[in-house]
């Protein structure tokens, strides 16, 4: 048979993913290892897919999405983000994952590299090597508050530099990067002519730290920004998000939807008007479900003296496993979940910085967390 494109076997495989497959394999599991929200889609939201469907509104839109739906983001962004965009800059996208797969197609050509953060979300390193591209990790270290080094940024510049991606809320970390920060970053951007990606699937989700929206503070108009309704309203599954480009791109986006999705289906855009206009109440009760989890994970793992970061944003917990992994975390997740039937994500899965932590997902009941971190390991007490 022909052979495949040869950058193609240098997309690295989810170690999220194989801890999951992993799991699904065994009985009795206690799983940390998804950040799948465990409440129900609100009844308006389900209510308005189905009468779609009822009044087969089921035919193709257009590659931006409809109209309604476009405007609605704008009025969000305007009103929850302090962004002041035209419908032309907006496109309905399958989830953020397209929406980041989408800027960084747009910005990366074979050879171009790409600043990421290590610990970062795993498809941003994946979409860059399926790009044949290059990812060039940035560490974001325990000693520094898991916050950017700009000074470790700087010297990862080459000619071949083209674009920053950067996450907050973050997925792993659960780590908020505040105003001072993301103007650096801006900064370190307009230095060196670099475009940014921001991915801010976890807007809705914040403790003690306001979500700040980096595209907010740019005047350059040098930012794209991923957004989600998955993890918001409940919706991972009906997968629906939105790239907000820079002005001036719209027949170029329009082209670039045509041959990856044409448009998102129509169902699932009526369900998004109702999430983001709709009532919110269940999203409030989400947020304090996932805060008390924090509270109460913390206070477990304070009396077992195990040690973590506190987050500021998202629904999970960034925990130092260390002193048990012994220098291989994926090989010891795997053996927790096997021998404790317990599954969580190896710090690993996220970049080479994450070796010897591992992340727990928030979005569970309380039993369920309760027992998944009453199996971690203590550090051993020395005399």
């Amino acid at each position: 048979m022909p052979f495949l494109a040869p950058h193609i076997p240098l997309v690295p495989a989810s170690g999220i993913r194989r801890i999951f497959q992993l799991s699904q394999q065994l009985e009795g599991i206690t799983s940390l290892v998804i950040g799948e929200p465990d409440v129900a889609v609100a009844p308006h939201i389900a209510a308005a897919a189905k009468q779609a469907w009822d009044d087969d509104l089921t035919d193709y839109t257009d590659n931006g999405g409809i109209r309604p739906f476009r405007d609605a983001i704008v009025e969000k962004l305007a009103r929850e983000n302090s962004m002041r965009v035209k419908v032309e800059q907006v496109w309905v996208t399958v989830g953020a994952t397209q929406g980041l797969n989408q800027a960084m197609h747009l910005l990366l050509a074979a050879g171009d590299e790409v600043l990421v953060p290590d610990p970062g979300y795993t498809t941003f390193t994946m979409t860059a090597r399926l790009l044949n591209a290059t990812p060039v990790p940035y560490s974001l270290r325990v000693d520094r508050d898991f916050m950017p080094d700009l000074e470790e940024l700087e010297s990862l510049i080459t000619e071949r530099t083209r674009v920053l991606i950067i996450n907050s809320p973050s997925n792993p970390l659960g780590t908020v990067l505040p105003e001072p920060v993301l103007r650096e970053l801006l900064d370190f951007a307009s230095r060196h002519d670099l475009w940014i990606i921001s991915d801010e699937v976890y807007e809705y989700f914040t403790w003690d730290e306001p979500h700040i929206s980096i595209a907010s503070l740019d005047r350059e108009d040098r930012v794209f920004t991923a957004f989600s309704l998955s993890k918001t309203y409940a919706m991972t599954g009906i997968r629906v998000g939105y790239l907000v480009t820079p002005p001036g791109l719209t027949d170029i986006m329009r082209n670039v939807q045509e041959t990856t999705i044409s448009c998102v289906d129509t169902p699932a855009q009526y369900a998004a008007i109702a999430a983001i206009t709709g009532d919110h109440t269940q999203v409030v009760e989400a947020r304090e479900h996932y805060r008390e989890n924090i509270a109460a994970a913390t206070r477990l793992l304070d009396e077992r003296g195990i040690r973590y970061l506190r987050p500021t944003g998202a629904f999970y917990l960034w925990i130092d496993v260390s002193t048990a992994s012994r220098g291989d975390v994926a090989a010891w997740a795997e053996t927790f979940l096997v021998y404790q039937r317990v599954a969580v994500a190896p710090g690993t899965a996220f970049g080479a910085s994450g070796e010897g932590w591992i992340r727990v997902s928030l979005a569970v009941s309380h039993e369920i967390l309760m027992t998944g971190l009453g199996k971690l390991p203590a550090p051993a007490v020395t005399a």
